[in-house]
């Protein structure tokens, strides 16, 4: 069984970071560590959240898995939140890994124009030095935007544009950039029957190859969407599928979710009640 160990926050309330990495994890057959950096009380999408940093945690519990001689598969990060957490994980990935562990760095710090609640500007440079050595990454249109220092990416983009920041996106260090919530509002140059859609754009440097995967476009911005895809995009990998197909995997079981959740009479947008999709999940990939 493929093992991995995915570092971000834990949110008690809202479902989102490890609460939902660990469940898509493991029911997609992956042996599932965590490392929890910050417990918040719900997720910072709700008003007036308690947090506390665990960063005193970090290395005692790393250092009883160096005494057990634990090892990973993979390495998956999602929301850190801060330079601290950043550092640690650095050491993290010194210590644990080796030459085929691959690391799959999520920089989740911003969407729909802005940075997360308690996040500053300035966090961008710290995470865009953890995506250097990343094998993948996956950001969103808002992230790669704070990532490359450029100005917000203007919602009337063009293919041309996508490919350009897929290509930059590269250039930090990355071997393959996976970039989310791509849409366009009509047919490009090389994509037909996309308008209105939404979608990923995947970039591999290795080989320059490019590749999209769209979907239905849901009108509504769900919280947590970002770490239900990153999560099953982890485990799709760790199944031994191409990256390709792990995105299409990933982004049909987010849409998956967030229909079933909106089947539920006063269902909230502040989460996604994915459990639902799992036997989809599941049967998508083999294991049922």
């Amino acid at each position: 069984m493929k093992k991995t160990v995915t570092i971000q926050d834990i949110s008690c309330i809202g479902k989102c970071s490890i609460t939902v990495a660990l469940p898509i994890l493991s029911a997609m057959g992956i042996d599932t560590a965590v490392l929890p950096t910050t417990l918040l009380s719900t997720h910072s999408g709700f008003p007036g959240f308690y947090s506390r940093d665990l960063s005193s945690d970090f290395f005692p519990i790393i250092n009883h898995w160096k005494e057990r001689g634990v090892s990973f598969d993979s390495i998956y990060t999602g929301y850190l939140g801060s330079k601290i957490h950043v550092d640690y994980v650095k050491e993290f990935i010194k210590e644990f890994k080796k030459d085929d562990t691959l690391l799959i760095v999520d920089p989740a710090m911003a969407d729909d124009g802005r940075m997360y609640s308690g996040i500053d500007p300035s966090f961008s440079f710290h995470i865009r030095k953890l995506a250097e050595e990343a094998d993948v990454i996956l950001p969103n249109m808002t992230e790669a935007s704070f990532l490359l220092g450029r100005n917000l990416i203007d919602k009337e983009y063009g293919e041309e544009d996508i490919v350009s920041i897929l290509k930059d996106l590269a250039k930090l260090g990355s071997k393959k950039v996976v970039l989310k919530g791509v849409s366009f509002t009509k047919d490009q140059k090389h994509l037909g029957d996309i308008e209105g859609k939404i979608g990923n754009a995947t970039y591999d440097g290795n080989t320059e190859r490019i590749s999209w995967h769209f979907h239905e476009r849901i009108n509504q911005a769900f919280c947590g969407a970002g770490d239900v895809f990153a999560s099953s995009f982890t485990g799709a990998l760790m199944r031994g599928f191409q990256i390709e197909e792990a995105v299409s995997i990933s982004g049909d079981f987010v849409l998956q979710a967030i229909k079933r959740t909106m089947e539920e009479k006063d269902y909230t947008t502040l989460y996604i009640d994915f459990e639902k999709a799992l036997p989809w999940l599941m049967e998508r990939i083999g294991i049922i």
